[in-house]
């Protein structure tokens, strides 16, 4: 079974555009796992945009499913992620102020830093991923880094199956080959919906999660909160 992990960022966006409690993230994210889902996932961004240092603490009391935590590891991230001690830290290339992740890893260029920190969160006792795009080299590296997953890039891949899913789902396809064989888990992430869910679970091997915010947040609004965890968690049986 592929995990489902709940992003719950835009929760946190739609709370802070009125500077109040509502919707509450922490209660979203006990929904959320009480309709089924596998984990919670965070991104915690440097400006606080959504997600807060204190929601990070407050939902790691909380969350009993697997919490993961994401974002450009920095000190400041990581002495949030050492504090927290999530199941997972899933590390980024974002740079401040960018809008969203929209691009992997350099694995080769940024060996020696990754490779640091994933010896520092293995001893806390906190699973490493890194977030790569389907280049086989950054995911040789990975390999090289230390780390114990990495989580595909999905962008490219879910904005080609619109017109061409066989072709969209190729490179993913050699890349999930060669992580299996390197011995690296795979996630994956980035405008996975319900409509290409399936056949990207259907067709990569060894998909071990996937995370889901905006699609999943905006789908809710349709066919509400627990349909919609539903509907996204059996697409992955």
């Amino acid at each position: 079974m592929t995990f489902f992990s709940v992003n719950v960022n835009k929760i946190a966006t739609l709370r802070n555009a009125r500077g109040e409690d509502s919707p509450n993230v922490v209660q979203v994210a006990l929904d959320c796992e009480r309709f089924g889902a596998d984990g919670i996932t965070v991104h915690p961004r440097p400006d606080e945009r959504h997600i807060t240092r204190q929601d990070v603490l407050d939902l790691s009391a909380v969350v009993t499913t697997e919490f993961n935590i994401e974002g450009y590891p920095n000190q400041r991230f990581i002495d949030l992620v050492t504090e927290v001690c999530p199941a997972q830290a899933t590390l980024v290339p974002d740079p401040p102020g960018v809008l969203t992740s929209n691009a992997g890893w350099d694995t080769k260029k940024n060996e020696s830093f990754l490779r640091g920190i994933a010896d520092d969160l293995r001893s806390k006792g906190i699973r490493s991923s890194i977030f790569v795009d389907t280049n086989l080299e950054n995911i040789e590296y990975a390999a090289k880094c230390g780390v114990d997953r990495i989580e595909l890039y999905t962008g490219p891949f879910a904005k080609d199956f619109k017109t061409n899913p066989e072709n969209a789902i190729q490179d993913y396809i050699a890349a999930a080959e060669l992580a299996n064989k390197l011995g690296l888990g795979i996630n994956a992430g980035h405008d996975l919906d319900l409509n290409n869910l399936k056949f990207f679970k259907e067709n990569i091997e060894g998909l071990l999660e996937v995370s889901i915010g905006h699609a999943l947040i905006s789908d809710a609004l349709y066919f509400g909160l627990e349909n919609t965890v539903q509907m996204y968690k059996k697409l992955l049986v």
